[in-house]
């Protein structure tokens, strides 16, 4: 039966409770159907529930929708009963949000995340949504009340940052806050790799169309890259420091991606965080191919310095006091995350990761700030901040004009630091 407890909401009646137990089918509804979304969903086919089946789907592109629910159903033919439930557009997510589908999976490109989740939690669904939750401070802030209903409703809200159910981790940073390195110092945060994709502009594409399909390249869609991805090193750091910082300054800039196809964004940032305590984080991320590769997270204590992402602690001598004996889970966190949504929902446990994903999300926006802008930005300052990058609701079709348009060389206007006019 459909039923169960709230955490701090009383008890919902079946109308009211998405989250099943029992013998009851958990259907998902998938919103995004590209490379992430597709895992995702096909991670929950695998965690091993047999009554977990993919209901309902929506991309703006049809071609992404079909490729998606060819290798779901090629993986799960069982589990997938999506007949007539495939919908194509930029107005397809409210198809699926009318579904019977009590769960819903947000996989579009970021900058859609703050109106599909408020839109969700307005449908009593319950959610997985993917990092970052928005690319501006008006989204973030969009989400924190949306997730303050949730939490009213009795809806699971979880954040596609893995780390946080991966065991050394948790193990790692459990001795970190029992003291196993002293009072915190220092922290480092590293998402240095050679890039990701780029996709060619189509014949007869439309100037939204092209944006969306290279999403990643275009701030209002994706919030660069130090939102997108180096957010994961950024929320390790929150969660060790238990806090977010107060301020932040640094650098970044375009050295090689330079050219149209990639769009807004920098190819490097480098910041320093200052958090309430003290404690200082230097944060670095790039994407230059040939250069120094690091993805990590490290802090410096006054008795000792860990490694987190490896979950070994020395002391200041260099002498190993501990490591995690239980590694079978690192780099597994996307199927763990999956794993322990399903297993919530079957025991009427309603996991909330809302906010810790909003403030991790806004650290990375306030980074991007002080990169873009070149000035020290305050958190404050930063969360309150009015600037839009896009009103995506306004968005109803491809053909509609984009939120940024190229420049008449078809180069696009990229921030530059020191400038009053830029806007981060």
């Amino acid at each position: 039966m459909l039923a169960g407890g709230a955490i701090g909401g009383g008890t919902l009646s079946v109308a009211q409770s998405a989250h099943a137990m029992g013998s009851d089918t958990i259907k998902i509804g998938l919103i995004g159907c590209g490379v992430r979304g597709t895992a995702a969903t096909i991670q929950a086919l695998n965690a091993g529930d047999p009554g977990v089946k993919l209901v309902a789907m929506a991309d703006a592109f049809g071609s992404n929708l079909q490729k998606s629910y060819r290798s779901i159903k090629s993986m799960h033919p069982d589990k997938v009963d999506c007949v007539g439930r495939r919908y194509e557009g930029l107005d397809a997510y409210q198809s699926v949000m009318a579904s019977d589908a009590n769960v819903v999976f947000l996989a579009t490109p970021p900058g859609f995340r703050p109106q599909h989740f408020e839109a969700a939690v307005d449908a009593g669904k319950h959610i997985f949504m993917e990092k970052p939750v928005a690319t501006d401070a008006p989204g973030v802030r969009r989400v924190l009340a949306a997730n303050e209903q949730a939490k009213k409703k009795g809806l699971a809200v979880q954040v596609g940052l893995q780390r946080r159910h991966e065991i050394p981790y948790q193990q790692c940073i459990d001795q970190i806050h029992r003291g196993a390195i002293g009072d915190l110092i220092f922290a480092r945060a590293y998402w240095n790799g050679g890039g990701v994709w780029v996709r060619p502009r189509q014949k007869n594409q439309t100037e939204l169309g092209y944006q969306l399909r290279n999403w990643y390249y275009f701030t209002w869609l994706g919030g660069d890259h130090i939102d997108e991805q180096h957010i994961h090193n950024l929320d390790v750091i929150n969660w060790v420091a238990q806090s977010y910082p107060i301020e932040a300054q640094g650098v970044g800039g375009r050295e090689v991606r330079t050219g149209p196809d990639h769009g807004q964004i920098f190819d490097h940032h480098m910041v320093e965080f200052t958090y309430r305590n003290g404690l200082k984080l230097l944060s670095q991320c790039r994407h230059i191919q040939g250069c120094w590769n690091s993805v990590s997270e490290h802090i410096h204590g006054t008795t000792g310095v860990a490694d987190i992402s490896r979950s070994v602690i020395r002391d200041r001598n260099g002498e190993k006091q501990w490591e995690c004996n239980s590694t079978e889970t690192r780099g597994k966190g996307c199927q763990l995350e999956q794993d322990s949504l399903l297993a919530a929902l079957r025991a009427c446990h309603l996991p909330n990761e809302g906010d810790y994903g909003a403030y991790s999300t806004m650290t990375a926006i306030m980074g991007r700030m002080a990169t873009y802008t070149g000035k020290r930005v305050k958190w404050n300052d930063a969360m309150n901040s009015t600037a839009q990058l896009a009103d995506t609701d306004a968005l109803k079709s491809l053909d509609d004009l984009a939120p940024i348009q190229p420049n008449p060389d078809g180069r696009y206007s990229v921030a530059i630091p020191g400038n009053k006019s830029t806007t981060a």
